[in-house]
């Protein structure tokens, strides 16, 4: 029987319109296409028999060939578990179940050969495989096509209506038997060029793989072929946008650069400060316009940067504006780019939400005649009233904040489309980058300003904690300021907001009145009680801050030279270095504690033993991306990728990205619409690709 690969589901001998929506719901799976393409996450080798003697408690799992000898059920009613005993003749083992045990006992009889797999584990200190899969020894042999039995995420609720691991490997079968064609979704000129296994051929062998040589290739096929059509159309949209739309072309090095540099800089650049500028100079010079993504650490200058692009559209005659994702941080660039251009005939002003009325209507009128040059602000700058004169340059702060929408918005405010400027102080690693940002041209800024000492980090456990209350004393008698952060993850909110207040109180206990001065400072707090409080600190009249993840961004206190992290083991990687970076502003030595519990997973131990190591963002960001995967790259909520990859990693597949993304651009290169006879089906893969998944173009 030839079926389609669009057939749905529910047309699958075994599945029916039940089973079908449950796979629907649980894992998108609607037509047998989903299906072939709901790839195993690893495979486990079944070829091997174990002897119960020789088994070892930390192997993943196991296959034993035995017979049961008898069962006996224990505990209570409904805390009752069913036990096996399990011999091989070499040793006996418990087989535990404590779901289905009539089931069970009724399908399972002593004395008769079974092969039993499973994770092997120790249950009131007997060695035991809990909920095996049970099979007749020549009935599992005799159906074994592949020594490589793949394994499929299953969710709880499948699990619970008898939907395995092995039911989608069986339903794949059938699907695979059925559908006797399966065109290639890549052209044969490529397929041959670059020497991959054929798409039908690797959908067989990634879910029946005949030998590793053979699960290689396959792999390797639809991993390559997934992250091709992801450049092919981030490459294009770039292609398209630089030879479709043109930009304001900013020829000329005017007056309120010459003036800023010679007169209001008053220190050095450093040379990645150089380099980017020149880039950027380049950009807005070419009559093309820019799409361009600044990386840089906390503290590396790039709102100095950022400046001095803003001074090169206010020379050719534009505007400029600057968005930021929350009012601490627009304040901040606010106060820095005034105080920058101290004494300069330049107009600056903030809008956001607290903006009052009467100064909003002040501002509109001078933003729309053209007196105001300079626009900082929040998510404020998309409202409709908000209309410029000439805006040439828009700068967009920590913009995984913003989304793609809210982003079009503020560019649309222009006759033409302005240059963009998109800036991050998360590091994002070179794999991310080229998919997430990979129609944006991107510079990076890999070094400090002279005169910065690197942060120290140390990891406590709490029994150091009179040794960390010595050292923050000495601190203070040096004057410096001390922040003490404590987590504020949304699932446990309650619990965090009671830890924060205990430790405020333990705090101000170790460090009394008069001699210190403990603020408090959390988002329950009204805006004006925070404002104080932050206030007081930045004015130097508070000695230690105790927050929460508040501080992450948007407040630099020079004088601010210890960074104290509790329960460090609960932050993600990434979020550890954005607090560490509120430190080491000044010239002073400065210092990042991290305070964890004695209980650590290796992945938190791995995290703190990063963050002790280096201060190098991007390196820190690497193992981030290896560690959590890049759904979590910003921290504890979800950044949300832009599209689902269902084989391939951008934590380990890095090389294979570049290669596609090469393949891509020389395609590119050759046929830029994709109009070639040979290229037709890359275009129709694409645009179903397009209709399946958001849209991948980031900035445009």
């Amino acid at each position: 029987m030839n079926q389609s690969l669009d057939q749905e589901i529910k047309y699958l001998k075994g599945v029916g319109p039940k089973r079908a929506e449950m796979l629907g719901n649980e894992l998108k799976i609607y037509l047998f296409r989903d299906l072939l393409y709901f790839f195993p996450y690893k495979y486990i080798d079944r070829s091997r028999i174990y002897c119960i003697k020789d088994i070892d408690t930390t192997q993943t799992y196991i296959q034993l060939k035995g017979k049961i000898t008898h069962f006996r059920i224990e505990g209570q009613r409904n805390r009752q578990r069913l036990i096996a005993i399990f011999t091989d003749g070499t040793g006996t083992i418990e087989l535990v179940w404590f779901q289905g045990l009539q089931w069970i006992a009724r399908n399972f009889q002593p004395g008769v050969e079974y092969i039993a797999f499973g994770r092997p584990g120790l249950y009131n200190r007997n060695l035991s495989i809990a909920h095996p899969e049970l099979e007749l020894a020549g009935k599992q042999e005799a159906e074994l096509t592949s020594s490589f039995q793949p394994q499929y995420s299953i969710t709880e609720k499948l699990r619970n209506s008898f939907i395995t691991s092995k039911t989608i490997h069986r339903y794949v079968g059938q699907v695979l038997s059925q559908v006797s064609r399966i065109d290639d979704t890549m052209p044969e000129y490529l397929v041959k060029q670059l020497k991959l296994m054929s798409l039908k051929d690797a959908l067989r062998n990634i879910h029946y793989p005949e030998n590793n040589e053979k699960l290689r290739k396959a792999t390797y096929r639809l991993k390559f072929e997934e992250l091709f059509y992801i450049q092919l159309n981030i490459l294009g949209q770039k292609k398209k946008i630089q030879s479709d739309i043109k930009g304001f072309a900013f020829l000329k090095v005017g007056d309120h650069l010459n003036h800023f540099y010679k007169h209001n800089l008053g220190f050095t650049l450093t040379e990645a400060q150089k380099r980017v500028i020149r880039e950027i100079r380049r950009d807005m010079g070419s009559g093309k316009q820019m799409n361009r993504l600044l990386q840089g650490d906390v503290g590396s200058g790039k709102t100095l940067v950022a400046l001095m692009s803003m001074l090169i559209a206010l020379d050719n005659g534009y505007q400029a504006c600057l968005m930021a994702p929350t009012e601490i941080l627009a304040k901040q660039h606010f106060n820095t780019i005034r105080q920058l251009l101290s004494g300069m005939d330049i107009s600056v002003l903030l809008l956001t939400g607290s903006t009052k009325k009467s100064e909003r209507e002040q501002l509109h009128e001078l933003l729309q005649s053209g007196e105001l040059h300079i626009l900082i602000g929040t998510h404020a700058l998309l409202e409709d009233p908000v209309r410029f004169h000439r805006l040439g340059l828009v700068i967009i702060d920590e913009q995984h904040r913003f989304g793609v929408a809210q982003r079009a918005r503020l560019w649309k405010k222009s006759q033409s489309p302005p240059h963009v400027l998109v800036m991050t102080a998360t590091p994002i690693p070179r794999t991310l980058a080229m998919t997430l940002y990979g129609d944006l041209d991107v510079s990076v800024i890999n070094e400090l300003p002279p005169g910065r000492k690197p942060i120290k980090t140390i990891h406590y456990y709490e029994s150091k904690r009179l040794v960390l209350f010595g050292f923050i004393r000495k601190q203070i008698e040096q004057g410096r300021q001390i922040y003490i952060v404590y987590p504020l993850i949304r699932e446990s909110e309650k619990m965090d907001y009671l830890a924060l207040e205990e430790g405020y109180e333990a705090i101000t206990r170790a460090f009394p009145p008069p001699g210190y001065h403990v603020i408090c400072v959390h988002g329950q707090m009204n805006a004006a009680d925070r404002e104080v409080a932050m206030h007081h600190f930045v004015q130097g009249r508070a000695h230690i801050m105790v927050a929460t993840t508040v501080i992450e961004v948007g407040v630099d206190i020079p004088n601010a030279a210890v960074m104290v992290i509790e329960s460090a083991e609960r932050f993600g990687l990434s979020q550890l270095h954005q607090l560490r970076g509120r430190v080491g502003r000044g010239a002073d030595q400065s210092y990042c504690f991290l305070m964890s519990s004695y209980k650590l997973s290796s992945e938190a131990k791995k995290r703190l033993e990063t963050m002790v190591q280096t201060n190098d963002g991007f390196e820190i960001a690497e193992t981030d991306l290896k560690l959590r995967g890049p759904g979590d790259i910003e921290g504890t909520q979800q950044s949300g990728m832009p599209f689902d990859l269902k084989i391939s990693s951008l934590a380990t597949d890095g090389q294979i990205l570049q290669y596609a993304r090469d393949v891509s651009n020389d395609v590119l290169e050759d046929d830029p619409r994709l109009t070639k006879p040979e290229n037709s089906i890359l275009k129709q893969q694409l645009s179903r690709l397009m209709k399946s998944r958001i849209d991948w173009s980031v900035i445009s």
